[in-house]
């Protein structure tokens, strides 16, 4: 996804909260199973990119 996230410059946080802050209005269900999918997904996309990054410098 183009044009979006730090790359773009579009880094404030919601309700101007410092990083890391979790927001009063957070009403995700942390026990979801969904949320347990996204979450492994996300995971191991960023352990991938990790080691292709890692890959390339050596």
């Amino acid at each position: 996804r183009q044009g979006s996230g730090p790359a773009a410059g579009n880094n404030k946080t919601s309700g101007g909260k410092s990083k890391g802050e979790i927001p009063e209005d957070f009403d995700i269900d942390m026990e979801a199973p969904e949320t347990e999918k996204a979450a492994v997904t996300i995971q191991s996309q960023f352990r991938k990119f990790q080691k292709k990054k890692r890959d390339e410098k050596s």
